[in-house]
């Protein structure tokens, strides 16, 4: 438990100190217009009050993530926890803070349209593909992951429960994708993220008046996973893939660009964006830690979780420590969460296509022709989600990988767009260090996930230290390149 609680005090120091830091390094300036308020259209432009900004974005952001990611997480011990902290404060607020920002400074951009005014706009056709297909299987995930939960709390648990909610949820993602952005997610969605809030503040209590024994740092670093049935993951990289949205995801750089166009002040950035992924750093070590209960300390034996998914851990954490009380937080928080980060995803993926196309959104004509699409091709991913045994286990897997490749490509812009404003100085690392370390992960899993290549996992060192070196390489060449141009402008 101190490890734990040392972990959320490392969380909230990081906020106070190192985001005041990278606010600093951006350079934000309350006198600039923003494009919630020069581009106001009423659908997607809209401005808003920024304690209902920063309740959408942790809800956007936060889907299952942070509580399934965590959840898997926990099983490899205290490590864990030292990845969410160091993830959240030195990664992923920073990459969440300066998609945000930048967003706002290019006038609402999406993150296809970051990328490719940054690198290349050939970057920006790849991104917008990989975005697309990123979204539509979120969209997929996070239909299936809360229909399991509601099926089980408020069905028979069978198949056709399942598919029952899975219907119902997938009408409402219809809905809400397609209605202007304030009539019903600026309505409901702080209400929900208050109950997803309330959760996790009521299971934090819970760890400490039962103060279970679990394992903390001095304990040891080692991979825990085989003791509790996963085997052949070692923490390095399977870990970093495994725990993406506590930790750092390319997903909320999807997100963030939707919640850019409805700030009102650019001085609300810090707030909104990298609070909403400390916030969501506490949440995700919450749910490691209550999990780590269930899976280290008697509690497992107790619930029969040793085997158990995470949307089952969760029913079963919640009933066992918050009673009936605790299924109705469930629907409200847990199951909330990723539903109100599907349908934004799938906004989203109607907003990338839309600006790739040119095409306006004031029209719901407009909006329909994209989204009929979207929603056909969700549908397939679900199917197959549901006709396949392991088929969700596969849609979440290549998920947690494209979500870090995500990450990797938009820190990889960030280093570029500081190292052409700071040409003398080396403030480009504090996104250059997290790209090089993110790349290493994703191509490193790729190279020894039995799921992709599935080569020799006594190779992992070597993988490692190649793809590290290979990235490090590459950035450098693209930082000098950057500077040298940066020097020559101010020359001229």
């Amino acid at each position: 438990m101190f490890s734990f609680l040392i972990s959320i005090a490392a969380l909230i120091v990081g906020y106070l100190f190192y985001g005041r830091f990278v606010e600093k390094v951006f350079g934000v300036d309350p006198s600039r217009v923003t494009p919630a308020v020069s581009k106001a259209d009423g659908v997607d432009f809209v401005p808003m009050p920024s304690w209902k900004v920063f309740m959408i974005q942790f809800l956007n952001i936060a889907g299952t993530g942070p509580i399934f990611g965590a959840i898997m997480g926990a099983k490899f011990g205290p490590a864990c926890y030292l990845w969410i902290v160091f993830g959240c404060i030195f990664a992923g607020a920073v990459h969440d803070f300066f998609t945000g920002m930048l967003s706002i400074r290019k006038g609402g951009a999406t993150f296809p349209e970051i990328v490719g005014s940054e690198l290349h706009w050939g970057s920006r056709n790849v991104i917008m593909i990989f975005t697309t297909i990123l979204l539509l299987m979120v969209g997929a995930v996070f239909v299936y992951s809360p229909a399991l939960i509601l099926g089980d709390l408020a069905g028979d648990g069978t198949t056709k429960w399942v598919l029952i909610w899975a219907l119902i949820i997938l009408g409402y993602y219809i809905v809400a994708t397609m209605l202007p952005i304030d009539k019903l997610i600026g309505k409901i969605y702080p209400v929900f993220a208050i109950a997803l809030l309330f959760m996790a503040v009521s299971l934090m209590v819970c760890l400490v008046i039962h103060w279970p024994s679990i394992p903390e740092f001095w304990d040891g670093l080692q991979n825990r996973a085989p003791s509790v049935g996963v085997t052949g993951q070692s923490i390095f990289p399977c870990l970093f893939i495994t725990v993406a949205c506590g930790a750092v995801s390319g997903f909320h750089a999807t997100q963030s660009p939707l919640m850019a166009r409805c700030i009102k002040s650019e001085k609300m950035g810090r707030p909104v964006f990298y609070g909403a992924m400390i916030t969501e750093g506490i949440v995700a070590l919450i749910w490691a830690a209550v999990s780590s209960y269930f899976f280290f300390d008697g509690g497992m034996q107790d619930c029969g979780l040793q085997s158990a998914s995470a949307p089952q851990v969760v029913t079963a954490v919640s009933k066992h420590w918050l009673g009936i009380a605790g299924s109705v937080l469930a629907v409200l928080g847990v199951v909330a969460a990723p539903i109100t980060s599907g349908d934004t995803a799938l906004r989203g993926a109607r907003i990338n296509i839309a600006e790739f196309f040119n095409i306006r959104q004031d029209k719901i004509g407009k909006r329909l022709l994209i989204s009929v699409p979207i929603f056909a091709a969700v549908a397939l991913l679900l199917w197959f989600n549901m006709s396949n045994e392991d088929g969700f286990n596969v849609i979440w897997r290549y998920f947690g990988l494209s979500n870090q490749m995500l990450a990797t490509f938009m820190l990889g812009t960030i280093t570029v767009w500081l190292a052409r404003k700071y040409p003398n100085a080396q403030h480009y690392m504090i996104a250059g260090i997290p790209a090089i370390f993110m790349f290493t992960v994703c191509m490193t899993f790729i190279c020894v996930d039995k799921t992709c290549l599935g080569l020799n996992t006594d190779w992992t060192p070597y993988f490692a230290a190649f793809w590290c070196v290979l990235a490090g390489l590459q950035l450098d060449t693209w930082v000098l390149g950057e500077k040298r141009k940066a020097r020559l402008s101010v020359k001229k």
